[in-house]
């Protein structure tokens, strides 16, 4: 005769993440987030146009200091201020508290 070993399952007890209710940023967070996206609209709008018409005459207004310079320089302080607004917690009258 077998002998039958049946071993015994044990259950662990998981603990669950609940996460506390409410929304992920402050107030300030989306304003900035806003500013931030609204100075990488103005990046890319500084970068766009100086193409000619004709492909065949060739346009030297692809070179500005705004398409090489300021647009570049624009767009890194969106991103800069997107990232930091992501980041940095602000505390606010209600957050102390708690």
């Amino acid at each position: 005769m077998a002998k039958s070993t049946a071993k015994k399952k044990t259950t662990t007890n998981k603990q669950q993440v609940v996460w506390a209710p409410g929304m992920p940023f402050g107030k300030w967070n989306y304003i900035l987030m806003l500013l931030g996206i609204i100075v990488l609209a103005i990046g890319y709008i500084l970068l766009s146009g100086g193409g000619s018409e004709d492909p065949a005459i060739f346009s030297d207004a692809i070179f500005d200091t705004r398409r090489l310079t300021i647009a570049p320089i624009t767009l890194v302080i969106g991103l800069a201020i997107v990232c930091a607004s992501i980041l940095v917690k602000i505390k606010t009258p209600a957050t102390e508290t708690e």
